[in-house]
């Protein structure tokens, strides 16, 4: 990860005064414990993290805590009570690892430590410009209160041995589904990765007149969800147990698909197919699949608390998670697989070779691969979404 003091002496983009601030950053971050607060249901994901802990343990003298979770709205509910107690300063959580309805609640009730993302000296590998990925969650102005960290896609896989790439798009999927009966399901709802499924057929399938950049209204909602509940109606009988149960996660459905229960799966991350064959977790003729007219992606964040107990080392970790060697070592497939929320173009020759050098794998896309990226609908979609399933679809 190459010290980040060796950009402040490079002088890209970072005036004295800022090298000066970052250095007194980095002094009050020395001997920090930061308690950061992120999904822990991918063992890769988790080593990585554990990996970046070691390298700001050893160049920053800062302790990198996971607080492990099964629903990033618990770190988000624990922040609330502090507050509603009153407890303004010294909080349990010092990073969170958020984007949409976790990231817009908190940002409403101004309980973000910011705008710092600007201040990080590896911020000069980012595109911060208004509109760019990094700088908007959902349709949600990030305004620094956020650094990103990692892309993601919304991608089909499927077993190339078993069946041909699955439909161009959401629509063909109620007959493909026909064709092959209880051989495609979705996760639960409940669990972001359902959700997007749905906000995938709701992006294709509602009127273009609807503005989904906008939180809905009643006649909005009612008039964007009609035909993705007939849609819906009409693939349910034709899912795995008839859409009786779901999977409660991609990495359950993932075991479904190596256990041949299913010939499709989903993930938020184009590399997993390649990660789940690397780790003997999927055959290796899974493939990635994306519908012709692109699919949601967004970018993962990290977050600072308000009444972060340890601001400054936060600070520390969000900058080490975006030094060039950290991404490219991100990205490799061997490692975890993540795409780089980096500029190309921002990049100095010592990064550009980092990513060039970077191995390949046959279920690996490249991003010319992925097509177009398809914005996020603003947060309450997805709140009014699985409200809406849960109440139609289960007893």
């Amino acid at each position: 990860m190459k010290t980040h003091l060796a950009a402040l002496v490079a002088g890209l983009s970072i005036t004295p005064a800022m090298a000066e601030d970052w250095s007194d950053v980095q002094g009050r971050a020395a001997g920090q414990t930061v308690y950061f607060h992120a999904w822990g249901g991918d063992q890769r994901t988790n080593d990585f993290i554990a990996s970046v802990g070691e390298e700001v343990l050893v160049e920053e003298g800062v302790t990198l805590r996971h607080v492990r979770l099964a629903d990033t709205a618990d770190a988000v509910a624990r922040v609330l009570a502090e507050h509603a107690a009153g407890r303004e300063d010294n909080g349990s959580v010092d990073m969170i690892w958020l984007n949409g309805p976790n990231f817009l609640a908190m940002k409403q009730q101004g309980l973000l430590h910011g705008p710092f993302v600007a201040d990080l000296p590896n911020a000069q590998y980012l595109d911060l410009s208004e509109g760019s990925a990094n700088s908007t969650d959902f349709t949600v102005p990030v305004e620094g209160l956020a650094s990103p960290w990692r892309l993601a896609r919304f991608v089909f896989t499927y077993d190339s041995a078993r069946i041909d790439p699955p439909p161009a798009d959401m629509a063909g999927f109620v007959e493909w589904a026909a064709a092959h009966p209880g051989r495609v399901t979705h996760p639960d709802p409940a669990n972001f990765m359902g959700a997007t499924f749905l906000k995938q057929a709701l992006i294709e399938l509602a009127p273009e007149d609807v503005d989904l950049s906008v939180p809905p209204t009643e006649e909005s909602f009612a008039t964007a969800t009609a035909p993705l509940w007939q849609w819906y109606d009409a693939l349910r009988p034709h899912l795995w147990r008839q859409g009786g149960s779901f999977p409660a996660n991609e990495s359950v459905q993932h075991q479904l698909l190596n256990d041949g229960e299913v010939d499709v799966s989903m993930s938020f991350d184009p590399a997993s197919a390649a990660a789940g064959i690397e780790d003997g977790l999927l055959p290796e003729t899974v493939r990635v699949h994306v519908p012709a007219g692109g699919s949601i992606g967004n970018v993962s964040f990290v977050a600072i608390p308000k009444n972060a107990a340890h601001v400054d080392g936060a600070k520390v970790v969000a900058n080490a998670l975006l030094a060039p060697d950290t991404q490219a070592r991100m990205q490799n497939i061997e490692v975890l697989g993540s795409f780089a929320v980096l500029d190309p173009a921002r990049l100095d020759e010592a990064g550009k070779a980092a990513f060039d050098a970077l191995p390949t794998a046959p279920a690996l896309p490249d991003r010319s691969d992925l097509g177009a990226s398809l914005p996020e609908p603003h947060p309450d979609w997805a709140t009014r979404l699985t409200d809406a399933w849960k109440a139609r679809y289960t007893k």
